[in-house]
């Protein structure tokens, strides 16, 4: 009895301890479920509990509008760019290729197929570039006073060619010979002693190619008319008159390539165009300062989301010695503000371009466009993510959610039969048909046949040349449709609907219990529900509470 006496204060002491532990814990449990149910309600909810405004959502819903607007006037003004630069491709074919039809005849512009054509091709070149002020409708110049006409001819080395009995003689290896014509030369005699020299007596059983290259400068003044300053342009015009094949035809390749430069020396007359510019900056400015506070308040909420995790898991460690899974801990990323902080990155960096293009500063049109294109589609996603609140919609994303990891693994299996009657078609029916002619091509005639599109066409334009070939045409192409509409495809749909049918058992069933479903289960929300008050427009629609339990909205 005196030893029993003799430790129970300890006992007791023991036991106060024990109970305030369990006491901390459980302040601590309750504390941390009503951060996680806090965490994953939706904002009308927030604000229903805490009267938080939900400054995301307002942010989010004036930066679609904002950056949708910015791109319109992009777009328009990149439209006008890209006219431009067509219409003086245009003009170029047809000021410098003779008897040019105005349609290309294949990925060439045109042909000849005759000496004196290929003689009469070349001095035309170099005598409408001597006269190009006279003829040209457009602001079209010079480069500068050094800048001229680059003609080479590219050819084997010397040859004999001996015409009774029809052999050949000759070195596989290649020359390069240039000359260069200056625009102010081309009216002296020196340079009717260059167009009369040995350079252009043309040997053509030896010539692979003939190239003439000169620049030209231009300013695009339409744009004034749209309340823009213009912008300076330099064509780097190429005229190859390709004999590589010997065929006895002659192709004329012509490529332009184009660069906005800053135009140097300008004077506009205008306070209409200089008052435009400014306030296009100013809203600029406006996107970039709106991108910002939505980058900000996405990684402050990354950030905290991942402490909550941390939280968590510890919690859950200390409490049921054991660690969550994996996809309770992908719960706390949200994978929707990953995607807004991408696009707002990418707007913030695509309106500074913007700003710079604008200011006739940079000509990086098409940076600026990949960027600000694939930063407004990022923000037109994101809209999926509200519409998530709301059941009916929701069905869609998880569906989406449910069904990609087994499309991509599907995807993955059909590709491989997709390449071998890539490789197939490519090598056996690329002679005899100009949708198999390279690669890329074969590609994209085959995805064409998946969809449906132009089947009559790849079956009538196959060459009819070679009768096995074109048994073999017959029964590659009745396969591949036959396999990908009738069986591939329609597993593809099936692997969806299987998705979306498991969804809609879930909703009516239960989604399967985690343990973080399992932790919050029996976490009621009467602290946070306060007497209802007067909602702001955005928070009208409201979701039944039956649905709150059915997935946690992340």
């Amino acid at each position: 009895m005196e030893i029993s006496l003799k430790y129970l204060p300890g006992g007791r002491a023991a036991a106060s301890g024990n109970m305030m532990a369990q006491s901390d814990l459980d302040l601590k449990e309750t504390a941390l479920k009503e951060d996680l149910k806090f965490y994953f309600m939706n904002p009308c909810e927030k604000y229903r509990a805490r009267h938080q405004i939900p400054w995301k959502l307002v942010l989010q819903i004036l930066k679609i509008l904002m950056v949708t607007t910015q791109l319109i006037f992009f777009g328009l003004s990149n439209q006008l760019v890209v006219s431009f630069k067509e219409e003086n491709t245009v003009a170029f074919k047809h000021l410098f290729l003779k008897g040019y039809s105005g349609v290309d005849e294949d990925d060439y512009s045109c042909s000849i197929y005759t000496q004196q054509d290929a003689y009469d091709s070349i001095f035309y070149v170099i005598n409408q570039y001597k006269q190009l002020k006279n003829i040209s409708l457009g602001t079209l110049g010079y480069e500068h006073d050094g800048s001229g006409l680059k003609i080479c001819k590219q050819q084997y080395k010397k040859s004999t060619m001996l015409h009774s009995n029809d052999t050949l003689n000759i070195d596989v290896s290649t020359e390069t010979e240039c000359i260069f014509l200056k625009p102010q030369e081309l009216a002296s005699k020196k340079a009717e002693q260059k167009l009369n020299s040995s350079f252009f007596n043309l040997e053509f059983y030896r010539l692979i190619q003939v190239e003439i290259s000169f620049k030209l400068k231009g300013i695009a003044l339409q744009t004034i008319h749209a309340r823009e300053l213009p912008d300076c342009y330099a064509f780097q015009n190429t005229i190859t008159f390709n004999n590589r094949a010997q065929s006895g035809k002659m192709k004329i390749y012509f490529d332009s390539d184009t660069d906005i430069q800053e135009c140097k020396d300008w004077h506009i007359f205008s306070s209409v165009l200089q008052k435009n510019t400014q306030y296009i900056l100013v809203f600029d400015g406006f996107v970039i300062l709106s991108c910002s506070a939505s980058l900000i308040l996405c990684t402050r909420s990354i950030v905290l989301a991942l402490r909550l995790q941390k939280r968590f898991v510890n919690f859950f460690l200390e409490k049921y010695k054991r660690h969550v899974c994996h996809a309770d801990r992908l719960e706390f990323i949200n994978g929707w503000y990953v995607l807004v902080i991408i696009s707002d990155v990418m707007t913030i960096i695509g309106s500074i371009l913007k700003m710079e293009i604008k200011a006739k500063n940079l000509t990086s049109y098409d940076v600026c466009s990949i960027l600000l294109g694939t930063s407004t589609l990022f923000v037109w996603v994101g809209v999926i993510r509200y519409l998530g609140y709301f059941q009916t919609y929701n069905v869609l994303i998880l569906t989406m959610q449910a069904s990609l990891p087994k499309v991509l693994r599907f995807c993955c299996c059909a590709g491989m039969i997709y390449l071998g009657y890539t490789f197939c078609g490519w090598i056996v029916l690329g002679p005899y048909h100009e949708k198999f002619e390279d690669l890329n091509t074969v590609a994209e005639c085959l995805f064409s046949l998946v969809n449906g599109d132009d089947m009559f066409a790849t079956f009538a334009q196959i060459q009819q040349k070679s009768t096995l070939v074109w048994v073999f045409s017959r029964l590659y192409l009745y396969s591949f449709i036959s396999l990908f509409i009738y069986m591939i495809l329609s597993l593809f749909i099936a692997l969806i609907t299987d998705s979306y049918d498991t969804i809609k058992k879930y909703q009516q069933s239960g989604f399967p219990v985690t343990d973080l479903h399992e932790f919050l289960k029996d976490h009621g929300t009467v602290g946070y529900r306060k007497e209802e008050t007067s909602m702001p427009f955005i928070c009208c629609c409201r979701r039944q509470q039956s649905d709150d339990s059915l997935i946690l909205i992340n």
